[in-house]
């Protein structure tokens, strides 16, 4: 069974036998678990994971004591760029963030395509949340890197990109195989609620992007990304 991991923003070096102070929110949360001093913990620190052993613990406040780094690779094997659309349903972000970060994205990009209802300041008012449920996930998966949330980005700006790898999600057949993975950084994205428009999808096509299909069924926007980045991950385990 996996030890309970937390992210912990500490300053200074890490080092067996330093002390490691936890919120409030986070003394709370393991009291919740019914942890009592000398359990074992896995703490997600700047420079890695470090194995502890708890020290102390009340209702306002928890230390843990580090006793050994952790060597262990749980990232995947390149960069993975999510382009995520803007959605009217802000919602859908909640739903997408927890399974893309137990896949291994590692960097989150909002994008405005056409068919998106963009509101700056209802968007901006659920930065905050999202950043909280990215780290949950991390911590619930035991990743090693917390991934980056960029801003908000306009669609134009992914025609600008050059990574190696860029593929777009579009349920029109293009009657040629899906692209295989190789070993370099690799951007996806795919369309809001009603899809992308054919003009940003021939805009995306000459920059360089390329389609790939899903299946021959129409998936909603909750289901694309996460089944994209689901085949994305089982080509580079293979």
């Amino acid at each position: 069974m996996s030890l309970p991991r937390l992210i912990v923003d500490a300053i200074g070096p890490c080092f067996e036998g330093r002390l490691i102070p936890f919120s409030t929110e986070q003394a709370r949360h393991l009291q919740a678990l019914r942890l009592k001093p000398g359990a074992a913990l896995e703490l997600l620190l700047g420079g890695g994971p470090w194995r502890a052993d708890l020290t102390g613990i009340t209702k306002e406040a928890a230390h843990a004591r580090l006793v050994s780094p952790l060597h262990e690779i749980r990232e995947a094997a390149i960069p993975l760029h999510a382009c995520l659309p803007i959605t009217s349903h802000l919602a859908t972000w909640e739903d997408w963030l927890p399974p893309l970060v137990e896949l291994g994205i590692t960097h989150i990009h909002p994008i405005i395509y056409a068919r998106s209802e963009y509101d700056s300041r209802r968007t901006q008012a659920k930065v905050e949340r999202w950043s909280r449920v990215i780290s949950a996930a991390v911590e619930q998966s035991h990743r090693n890197l917390i991934p980056e949330l960029f801003p908000v980005l306009p669609f134009e700006s992914l025609l600008t990109w050059d990574f190696p790898q860029r593929w777009v999600a579009y349920e029109v057949p293009s009657g040629t195989p899906n692209p295989a993975v190789n070993v370099s950084p690799l951007a996806f994205t795919c369309g809001p609620e009603g899809g992308i428009s054919e003009a940003e999808f021939q805009a995306l096509q000459q920059a360089g992007w390329q389609p790939v299909s899903l299946g021959r069924s129409i998936l909603r926007a909750v289901t694309t990304p996460i089944a994209m980045l689901g085949a994305i991950q089982f080509q580079l385990n293979r």
